[in-house]
C-alpha cells in the first residue's frame, strides 16, 4: 500500500513537470503564431549560435526565469522535451482546432455565406482560401477564416469538392449556406457549370453577389481600354513609373528633389509644418486589383508634379544614360502637355469621388444595403459632374496650367493632338475635344459601366433589401417590398409563417419609430445590434430572421483577399517547404488572432495530450 501511495505520489509530480514544459513549450510557439513567424531554425543542434524562433525563445525565456530553466532544455528528461518539430506541429494543430471550434460554437447552427477565391503561394500551389459570413449571438455581422486547402485543379467540381470536404470537416452543411462571393471569375459565377450553379442546386437560396470592390475595379479597367484619352494617359503613366522604378538611384532623386522644395516651401511659408504633414513621397505602382491604388499614384503626380519634371530633366541631361534620352524626353514632353494635364484631373476627380466606396465596399463589416446606397451616391456624384461641373473642373487645370506654365489652349481653336498624327483625328474644336469628348465622354462611360456592372443592384432580391434600411426613422420601409423578400427564402420562412409576418411586421414598425432608443440606428447592421441588445430579436423573430439573411449577404471578398496577404507572409520563399496542413494551421491562428487569443492554455494542452498516449518522463 505505501509502494503505490509513492507511485501514485511520483506519477502526479512527473505529470505537473510535463504540463509545465508543455505550457512553456506553447506560449513560445503562441507568440510565434500570433506574429506569423517562422519556428524552425536552419541548425537546431546545440553548437549553433541561433537554433531558430522557437528554440531561442524558449533559452530566452528560460534564462529569465528560474522555474522556467528548471524544467525545460537541458534541464528535461532526454524523452521529454517537447520541442521536437512534430511536437511543435502538433501543438500547432491544436491551437488551430480549437480556435476554429470557436469559431464554429459562435456560428451555432445559423446559416452562413460562403468566400472562396483561389490563388498560388510561395511554393506555386494553387490555394483555395474560404471564409463564412454570418451573423453572431450579439446581432453583428462578420466574417471569419475558415480555411486554406490546396487544389490541382480550379474547374468548378474540383472546387465544389474541396470546399464540401472543408465544411464537412467543420460539421457543417452547404444546405445552410444562404449567399455567395466571388471574384466572377467564369468557372465561379457561370450560369450552367459554374461553382455559383453548383451551391444553388444544393441551397436554392444561396444567392450570388459578384464582388462590389472587383466590380469597381472592372468599370476603370473597362474605360482605361475603353476610351482613347483615357488610355493615352495611363500608357504614359506607365512609362513614367517605368523610368523612374527602374533604379534605387532615380527613387532617391525623386524623394531628394522633393523634400527640397519642402524645405523651400516651408522658408517662404507656402506650407506649414506640423505632425503628418509633408511626409516623405514617392511614385508608387498601381496594383491589377485595386481602384484606390490607381487612384494613390494620381494623386501624387499631381502633388509632385514639378519634382518629376525636374528629376526627368536631370536624367535626360545625364551623360550616362544617353541610351535613354529618347524615351525619357518624349515622356517629358507629354507630361507637359495640356493633354496630359486635363486627363490626369479628370482620372484625379473620378477616382477621387469615388476613393471612399472603394475603401468602404472592403471593410469586414459592411452590409449589402448600405453599400447599395453607397454605389447610389457614387452614381449620382457622376451624374452631377456631368450636368453641373465642368466650370468648376475647368478652373482648377486652368489654375494648375498657369502655376507650372503650361499654355492653356483657346476652346475656339481648332484642336492639335499633342505628339500625333492629326490624321487620326477629327476636325473640332478644342472645347468638342475637352469638354465633350474627353470630360463628357469618360463621365458618361463611367455612368454607363457602373450601371452595367452593378446590375446586381437592379435585382429584385437587392431592391426589396432597402425596404428594410432603418435610416431617417425608417424612411424607405415597404411592407410589401418586405414580404416580397421573405419570398426569396422558402426554407426558412414557410406559407404559415408569410401569413405571421404580415401581422408581425405592422407592429415591428410602429414599435421602431417610437421606441426612442432606435431613434439613431442608421444601418441594418445596427438596427440587428440593437435589437438583440432589447431582446426584441425574440419578439419580431421572422423580421430578425429577414434581417440576419440580408447582413449574410457578402459585399466583397476583401477578406480572402487579406489571407493571401497573410499567406505571403507566413509561406514565404525562405519557407516555401511548408505542408498544406501546416500552413492552413499557421494561416487560421494567425489571421482569427482575436479568437486564438481566446482559446485557453488548458484547452490547448487537455487537447494535446488527448492526441495519443505520451511519456510523461
Amino acid at each position: 500500500m505505501a509502494i503505490d501511495n509513492i507511485i501514485v505520489r511520483v506519477s502526479k509530480e512527473d505529470m505537473r513537470l510535463y504540463k509545465a514544459r508543455l505550457t512553456y513549450s506553447l506560449r513560445c510557439l503562441r507568440f510565434l503564431l500570433n506574429q506569423g513567424l517562422a519556428f524552425r531554425g536552419h541548425d537546431e543542434s546545440e553548437e549553433s549560435s541561433n537554433r531558430g524562433n522557437f528554440l531561442e525563445l524558449l533559452k530566452w525565456l528560460a534564462e529569465n526565469d528560474e522555474e522556467v530553466d528548471k524544467i525545460v532544455l537541458h534541464n528535461a528528461p532526454g524523452n521529454c522535451i517537447l520541442t521536437s518539430p512534430t511536437i511543435q506541429k502538433q501543438i500547432i494543430q491544436c491551437c488551430a482546432v480549437l480556435t476554429t471550434k470557436q469559431i464554429i460554437e459562435d456560428l451555432g447552427d445559423e446559416h452562413y455565406a460562403i468566400l472562396a477565391d483561389e490563388s498560388s503561394d510561395a511554393s506555386h500551389k494553387e490555394q483555395l482560401a474560404i471564409c463564412i459570413r454570418y451573423v453572431d449571438k450579439v446581432g453583428k455581422g462578420c466574417e471569419r477564416f475558415l480555411g486554406v486547402v490546396h487544389v490541382a485543379n480550379t474547374t468548378s467540381l474540383s472546387l465544389k469538392a474541396a470546399i464540401e470536404s472543408l465544411l464537412i470537416d467543420h460539421h457543417l452543411s452547404l444546405t445552410q449556406i444562404r449567399g455567395q462571393g466571388y471574384d466572377g471569375a467564369s468557372n465561379m459565377k457561370g450560369e450552367i457549370k459554374g461553382f455559383k450553379t453548383l451551391i444553388m442546386n444544393e441551397s436554392p437560396s444561396a444567392y450570388y453577389i459578384h464582388c462590389f470592390a472587383h466590380q469597381l475595379q472592372l468599370v476603370l479597367i473597362a474605360v482605361a481600354k475603353g476610351n482613347e484619352p483615357c488610355k493615352w494617359f495611363f500608357d504614359h503613366v506607365s512609362y513614367l513609373l517605368n523610368i523612374v522604378g527602374v533604379s534605387c538611384k532615380r527613387h532617391d532623386m525623386l524623394r531628394d528633389v522633393r523634400a527640397q522644395k519642402v524645405l523651400e516651401a516651408l522658408e517662404i511659408g507656402e506650407i506649414e509644418s506640423g505632425s503628418g504633414l509633408n511626409q516623405e513621397m514617392g511614385l508608387p505602382r498601381p496594383g491589377d486589383t485595386r481602384w484606390g491604388s490607381h487612384f494613390r499614384t494620381i494623386l501624387h503626380i499631381v502633388t509632385m508634379y514639378p519634382t518629376i519634371l525636374e528629376v526627368l530633366d536631370a536624367i535626360g541631361k545625364d551623360p550616362s544614360q544617353r541610351g535613354e534620352w529618347t524615351r525619357i524626353r518624349a515622356v517629358t514632353f507629354a507630361l507637359e502637355s495640356y493633354d496630359f494635364v486635363f486627363n490626369l484631373h479628370v482620372m484625379l476627380v473620378i477616382l477621387g469621388h469615388t476613393n471612399e466606396l472603394s475603401q468602404s465596399l472592403q471593410k469586414r463589416d459592411q452590409d449589402i444595403v448600405n453599400a447599395m446606397a453607397l454605389v447610389s451616391l457614387a452614381k449620382n456624384k457622376m451624374r452631377h459632374m456631368r450636368s453641373h461641373g465642368w466650370e468648376e473642373f475647368l478652373a482648377k487645370v486652368t489654375l494648375f496650367c498657369n502655376k507650372h506654365g503650361i499654355q492653356v489652349p483657346t476652346p475656339e481653336d481648332s484642336y492639335v493632338p499633342h505628339g500625333r498624327s492629326p490624321r487620326y483625328y477629327e476636325v473640332q474644336t478644342n472645347d468638342d475635344r475637352y469638354r465633350r469628348e474627353v470630360y463628357l465622354g469618360i463621365l458618361d462611360q463611367i455612368i454607363q459601366e457602373l450601371d452595367n456592372r452593378f446590375d446586381e443592384v437592379n435585382m429584385e432580391l437587392l431592391i426589396c433589401m432597402s425596404a428594410l434600411n432603418p435610416a431617417n426613422s425608417f424612411a424607405s420601409y415597404d411592407a410589401l417590398k418586405v414580404m416580397k423578400l421573405a419570398e426569396f427564402y422558402p426554407q426558412d420562412i414557410s406559407s404559415i409563417d408569410l401569413v405571421r409576418l404580415e401581422f408581425q411586421l405592422a407592429t415591428f414598425i410602429d414599435d421602431m419609430r417610437q421606441d426612442a432608443r432606435f431613434r439613431y440606428v442608421h444601418t441594418i447592421g445596427e438596427l440587428s445590434v440593437m435589437l438583440v441588445c432589447t431582446n426584441k430579436h425574440v419578439l419580431y423573430d421572422l423580421v430578425y430572421m429577414l434581417i440576419k439573411l440580408v447582413l449574410i449577404l457578402p459585399v466583397a471578398t476583401a477578406s480572402v483577399e487579406r489571407v493571401f496577404s497573410a499567406m505571403n507572409l507566413v509561406k514565404n520563399k525562405l519557407r516555401n517547404s511548408m505542408s498544406d496542413d501546416l500552413l492552413n494551421d499557421c494561416l487560421v491562428t494567425f489571421i482569427e488572432r482575436d479568437v486564438f487569443l481566446k482559446v485557453s492554455e488548458d484547452d490547448i494542452v487537455e487537447a494535446f495530450m488527448a492526441k495519443e498516449r505520451r511519456r510523461v518522463t
